[in-house]
């Protein structure tokens, strides 16, 4: 008998347990499909940050919305199989995270469910978007202008190295805005008397004979694209750039942070947060064709001195006054 009752007891304390469980399903019934190129280790600022845009517009992981990850780790061609999984789980809306790379699976994945992208450079140029007023159909989010920035980050390494007379430009061809972007930095460097040598990796093994070619190069500076799988690889370019003493320039101050000499560009986690408003809107009834595709108005320029002493750089004091943040 006390055993039948021990059992009983269990059974009433197992389904106790188990309603609150079923009331968070029934609350977090919305779910936001978040597909990613990049890694989740060295994303963890950006989905803060995406939270924290979702926390504003009014819904909380696990109250009254959920989020359902998926990672390429800057591996591509895993992308449409990783944005077909979102589509199957019925989410409500699929956030492309990561570049034009995950922007360009998700539209291609679904004419139906809502896509917001984080960051996408020319999102027009690349069929992302009809315009950016007027997006049309289902897709809309943050445009980074990452390609004029790339070449403003030429302009800047040759402020700060004036006697450069040749740059390598570090670059992945398997993203839809490589040529873009390439273009606008070959037009950057013959504005400064520079000549480009174009380096390219798809991959780990294609970034470790980048980096082996480059002593071969005799350049006076590097350009590192912004670029999801780059990205993912953040600690190892940094690593790498500073074993072969060459100053380099990046497109998010997070490089400069673990030891890179210098970037210009968008607050990543800005456009996160701000993508994030426009998921929630879309969460309340808002068409994506209906929203402008936002553009920045911040951009940052980090500057190390550190690393620059490392390197034997002088910066002159016009790049410091210049500087939104600079590392000691």
């Amino acid at each position: 008998m006390l055993d039948l009752r021990r059992r009983q007891f269990i059974t009433l304390l197992g389904g106790a347990a188990a309603w609150p469980l079923a009331a968070r399903a029934q609350q977090t019934a919305t779910t936001i499909g978040f597909l990613s190129s990049r890694s989740p280790a060295e994303s963890s600022g950006v989905v803060a940050a995406f939270r924290e845009g979702l926390r504003d517009a009014g819904f909380v992981e696990g109250k009254n919305v959920a989020i359902a990850f998926r990672w390429a780790d800057g591996r591509y061609d895993r992308l449409p199989a990783l944005a077909a999984e979102l589509i199957d789980l019925k989410v409500t809306v699929l956030f492309a995270a990561g570049g034009p790379p995950s922007a360009m699976a998700a539209k291609a994945a679904t004419s139906t469910i809502p896509v917001v992208f984080s960051a996408a450079s020319d999102p027009v140029g690349l069929g992302l978007v009809a315009s950016l007023n007027k997006p049309g159909a289902n897709v809309t989010g943050m445009s980074t202008l990452t390609t004029p920035l790339g070449a403003k980050c030429i302009e800047l390494l040759k402020e700060l190295v004036p006697k450069a007379t040749a740059m390598a430009y570090l670059d992945n061809p398997s993203n839809p805005s490589s040529k873009l972007q390439l273009d606008a930095a070959h037009v950057a460097a013959d504005a400064v008397n520079v000549k480009l040598q174009i380096l390219n990796a798809r991959t780990e093994v294609e970034l470790d004979e980048a980096f082996s070619a480059l002593p071969q190069l005799h350049v006076d500076g590097l350009i590192v694209a912004g670029e999801p799988f780059f990205d993912s690889q953040r600690e190892k370019i940094v690593r790498l750039t500073a074993r072969s003493g060459v100053p380099a320039s990046y497109a998010w101050r997070e490089n400069v942070v673990i030891g890179g000499l210098m970037s210009y560009g968008n607050s990543l986690p800005g456009l996160y947060r701000q993508a994030a408003t426009y998921v929630g809107r879309v969460l309340k009834g808002d068409k994506p064709a209906d929203l402008p595709v936002m553009q920045p108005t911040k951009f940052e320029l980090a500057i190390n001195l550190k690393t620059a002493r490392a390197l034997g750089l002088t910066v002159p004091p016009t790049l410091l006054a210049r500087a939104d943040e600079v590392i000691e």
